[in-house]
């Protein structure tokens, strides 16, 4: 299945108040429970403009246009998403995750977020070597979630209780695997599936 060209590029505190928009959407915030205040934005997202957080944060663009947000980490950095999740699941040293969110409202049912993630987790494999998979946790009532990771070649791989982001929210996740292509290498931008959503597990659009 072809997917929508998606580039990617790191987040500039420029975009700032296009993410705080997009975090004050309706759907983004039913799923993605941060706050929307420049204030609040700054405090999360600018250290990792300065480098002084592990987290990768990059907007999907699109023909030229930016359309949402994804964000790639590992989760030996996040440890009590990786207990919780080791619960679930195994976790192998290395494995990374993603979260993302398609923020502008007429991009969305386009294939474009199943792009952004598809790219993202290409970007991800070719930044950490070590890297031997990237798993994605999501309330199992996000359908529009986990689909997308499905159509961006991510494999169910679990279902279990964990935390929700937001509490009005059932505990039951899925959780979907993207391994690295064999031969170790990872193509960017990672336009095309395979046949072969803690502060973490945000996801909407």
């Amino acid at each position: 299945m072809e997917l929508p060209a998606v580039e990617l590029r790191p987040v500039r505190r420029a975009d700032f108040p296009l993410v705080c928009r997009w975090l004050a959407d309706p759907l983004v915030a039913r799923w993605w429970d941060d706050d929307s205040s420049p204030d609040a934005v700054e405090a999360h997202y600018g250290p990792a403009v300065d480098g002084a957080d592990t987290t990768a944060v990059y907007l999907g663009m699109h023909e030229g246009r930016v359309f949402g947000l994804v964000q790639v980490y590992r989760f030996d950095d996040e440890p009590e998403s990786l207990a919780e999740l080791s619960t679930v699941c195994p976790v192998p040293p290395g494995a990374l995750s993603i979260d993302y969110l398609v923020g502008e409202p007429d991009a969305r049912g386009r294939g474009l977020g199943a792009g952004m993630i598809a790219a993202a987790v290409a970007r991800g494999f070719a930044d950490h070597p070590d890297a031997g998979e990237v798993l994605v946790p999501v309330v199992a009532a996000n359908e529009a979630s986990w689909r997308a990771l499905e159509r961006a070649g991510g494999v169910r791989y679990a279902t279990g209780e964990l935390t929700p982001d937001n509490p009005v929210d059932s505990r039951e996740h899925v959780v979907h695997r993207f391994a690295r292509p064999q031969g170790g290498g990872a193509s960017l931008p990672g336009r095309r599936t395979s046949t072969a959503g803690s502060r973490r597990r945000r996801t909407a659009g």
